[in-house]
């Protein structure tokens, strides 16, 4: 899945953070709903705006971004 199709970050849009394109829904919205156990039907049949696609854009985006995290130890 190619997020970067469904997803944008504009800074003068929910100062900065990733949003659904042609929304104001932030991925991390959507990831939290997930997390609270909402079903993506759940999420379409409250938010019709958005679709299945968008919302996989938003985990593939995520996980995108945790695979890129990197900690680093200071030296002492």
């Amino acid at each position: 899945m190619d997020w970067q199709t469904h997803i944008t970050l504009d800074p003068n849009i929910l100062v900065g953070k990733p949003i659904i394109k042609g929304t104001r829904l932030a991925v991390e919205f959507i990831i939290d709903l997930l997390a609270q156990g909402w079903s993506i039907e759940e999420i379409l049949r409250n938010y019709p705006g958005i679709t299945h696609e968008q919302i996989q854009a938003c985990l593939s985006y995520a996980s995108a971004n945790l695979k890129a995290e990197k900690v680093y130890s200071l030296p002492a």
